[in-house]
């Protein structure tokens, strides 16, 4: 028998800011990486419609919150049977769980940020021990708590001889930089909305709940003015450590500075417009970090928009784009498999945040550990 065969299993929960699903794998690290199941988790409507509503401030938010919190955790235990049942895992080597859980609040300006789906009802119901809260030790040590990922890009994918760029594009996008040099310190943080405005754009005018393909937004012009008031905000010029959230990227944001237009944009244009902040944030953000031959893998939901690649790839010339299925991963599961490694150091009393990305003080062990059976 290998030794992979007998090494544990750790199973890593996402759910992100675009709310499509849940996304659920089971992941060995020891020899070496590797993906052994996947699954991915509808989120029921009502659990959607609830969770959007708790972004912003509202009514009676304490009673609702208490509630999705055990909803969203019984959804989060039920896509783990299912990557277990479907998968036939054997539940004796599954040495942890690590849950992102659901961001209501990212307020880092504030210190503080909030992930729902309670743990402690994760745990109780599949019997397996369940790592979460990961983002707050980092902000208790002065970080932002985010972005975590990139401790988890430089364990799997840094190359001696090759400068890479991770960039994550969900709802916000993050990216990671990996210089091939071993001693550079990993760097990291949120460039900016990913998907989270050409998805709220297209919900509210064509009753889609995402742009394939960019197709839509390929039917429209940029809108050169809408672009230039969007990039004024002050976040993309700021300084990294850095992160954000739809505190600050939302609806709300965008129709203000829309209707402060003279003359009335056609949507089309105005989702072309989106797709081009997302594309030119991003592209600015690498292009500030000046390194010779750079590689730039994507992963997350955005990576499958046509439209958007091939912007970033105009932008980003002389550079080398691709995605992270050719380092052997599949850009849709790389967050969370990202949260089973935080759970694998947490387990085994290693740190998990890099302290040059978030701003904390020091290397921290992250999330709270709720003993399974």
């Amino acid at each position: 028998m290998s030794t992979s065969i007998c090494a544990p299993i750790y199973i890593g929960l996402m759910s992100g800011t675009s709310l499509d699903s849940i996304d659920a794998v089971a992941v060995r690290f020891e020899p070496g990486f590797e993906l052994i199941a996947c699954h991915s988790q509808p989120i029921p409507s009502a659990i959607h419609s609830s969770t959007l509503a708790l972004f912003n401030p509202g009514d009676n938010e304490i009673e609702r919150l208490g509630r999705l919190d055990l909803e969203l955790a019984e959804l989060f235990a039920t896509a783990v049977e299912n990557l277990i049942r479907v998968n036939h895992l054997d539940r004796q080597q599954i040495a942890a769980i690590g849950s992102h859980g659901q961001t209501i609040r990212h307020r880092p300006e504030a210190n503080f940020t909030l992930q729902i789906g309670d743990p402690n009802l994760i745990a109780e119901r599949t019997g397996i021990t369940t790592i979460g809260d990961f983002r707050r030790r980092d902000m208790a040590a002065g970080g932002q708590g985010a972005p975590l990922v990139p401790a988890f890009h430089s364990a799997l994918f840094r190359h001696p001889e090759h400068n890479r760029v991770l960039v994550n594009i969900g709802g916000m996008a993050n990216l990671t930089i990996l210089e091939a040099a071993g001693d550079k310190p990993v760097l990291g943080y949120d460039t900016g909305p990913g998907n989270v405005l050409m998805d709220s754009w297209i919900k509210q005018h064509k009753q889609k709940s995402y742009d394939r393909d960019g197709q839509w937004a390929a039917q429209g012009q940029v809108l050169p003015q809408l672009l230039k008031q969007m990039l004024a905000l002050p976040y993309f010029s700021e300084t990294p450590p850095k992160s954000t959230g739809r505190e600050q990227f939302n609806q709300c944001w965008l129709e203000q500075i829309v209707n402060a237009l003279a003359v009335k944009p056609q949507p089309e244009d105005v989702q072309a417009t989106l797709l081009e902040l997302t594309a030119v944030s991003i592209a600015d953000a690498i292009n500030s970090h000046p390194l010779s031959d750079q590689q730039v893998f994507l992963c997350g939901g955005g990576s499958h928009n046509s439209q958007l690649r091939s912007r970033l790839s105009a932008l980003l010339k002389p550079h080398y784009l691709s995605t992270t299925a050719e380092l052997n991963l599949d850009p849709d599961w790389v967050e969370a498999a990202a949260f089973a490694w935080l759970a694998y150091r947490t387990l085994n009393r290693m740190s998990g945040n890099v302290p040059e990305v978030t701003g904390a003080a020091g290397y921290r062990p992250l999330g709270a550990i709720y003993w399974g059976n």
